[in-house]
């Protein structure tokens, strides 16, 4: 059973070559590392031909991906792929040396197609008291062995069997490309065909979160930006059938929901700061789902 590593990047190469070396000590090796660079110029290059030149235990791949586009990004790495199942984690995470080794027993012992499992936030010393006490980093979990729901399906740290994903077109929307939701789309459609996905709680790796996401508004952004892939998904009938009350009632509810979160983080403001925003991230949740109905896609990769 061979085991591909799919890593796609863009100018994180610090990063990347962390991730990188990671994959070396891995307690079951991947027998592929492929790393698909969106950066025009292949700044990423370098990183990959030091590991080569050091002797990496597992075969490279490295190719550039020149259009802005996620979405493309990571469907040119299952396209070099050439694992049984593919293991995807992100150009700024960090994986344990069990990491590879648990997703495979895990796929194993619940006889899976998949597997989710935790990405875990490490923040810098320098991160604001009202960020930590606010915990707005947490990865939610689940039991081990559960199906994961389709309303949280996300990549981050991924194992897939890999017949399924290439039998879907695509098997990323490019549609996606400059916005986020291109993982959870992909999973949603996987689930819908019969390919059991299931939770795995064990198979943690961890997230460094750069300071530059340590602000109100990036918290904000990010929060639209899943209320809009949610609203999106539900008034395209992805998780389910839904008519015209359906979704008459999902945005009346999402007005209502906004409105009472944005009073709350007025109320909430003088008795803590962690507070309010809590409150005024579940606003901008609302106003992204919301924003759907008018047409509106925020770009976070533009």
């Amino acid at each position: 059973m061979k085991v591909s590593v799919c890593i796609a990047t863009h100018r994180r190469i610090q990063r990347l070559r962390a991730v990188l070396e990671d994959m070396t000590r891995q307690s079951r090796l991947p027998d592929q590392v492929v790393v698909v660079d969106n950066d025009a110029n292949g700044s990423a290059r370098a990183i990959i031909d030091q590991l080569r030149a050091s002797g990496a235990p597992f075969r490279i791949d490295y190719e550039v991906q020149p259009e802005r586009n996620i979405a493309l990004t990571r469907n040119r790495t299952v396209m070099i792929a050439d694992g049984d199942w593919l293991a995807f984690i992100d150009d700024d995470e960090r994986a344990p040396a069990s990491w590879l080794k648990q997703l495979l027993d895990a796929a194993a012992s619940y006889s899976a197609d998949g597997i989710l499992a935790p990405v875990e936030p490490q923040l810098p010393p320098e991160a604001p008291t009202w960020i930590r006490r606010g915990r707005f980093y947490d990865f939610p979990h689940m039991r081990s062995g559960e199906v994961v729901p389709l309303n949280r399906m996300r990549f981050g740290n991924v194992l897939l069997r890999a017949a399924p994903l290439r039998a879907e077109p695509g098997p990323f929307d490019r549609a996606y490309g400059l916005s986020t939701g291109e993982d959870g789309d992909l999973l949603v459609r996987l689930a819908r065909k019969g390919v059991r996905i299931i939770w795995f709680d064990e198979a943690i790796v961890w997230e460094p979160i750069e300071p530059r996401r340590l602000s109100l508004r990036w918290l904000l952004m990010r929060a639209l930006s899943g209320g809009q892939e949610l609203a999106r998904q539900t008034v395209n009938g992805k998780y389910g059938p839904i008519n015209r009350i359906g979704r008459t009632l999902f945005f009346f509810r999402a007005l209502s929901q906004l409105l009472i979160a944005g009073g709350l983080a007025l109320l909430s403001w003088p008795i803590g700061r962690h507070r309010a925003a809590r409150w005024l991230v579940a606003a901008s949740a609302n106003l992204g789902k919301l924003s759907v109905f008018w047409g509106w896609r925020y770009r976070a990769y533009a």
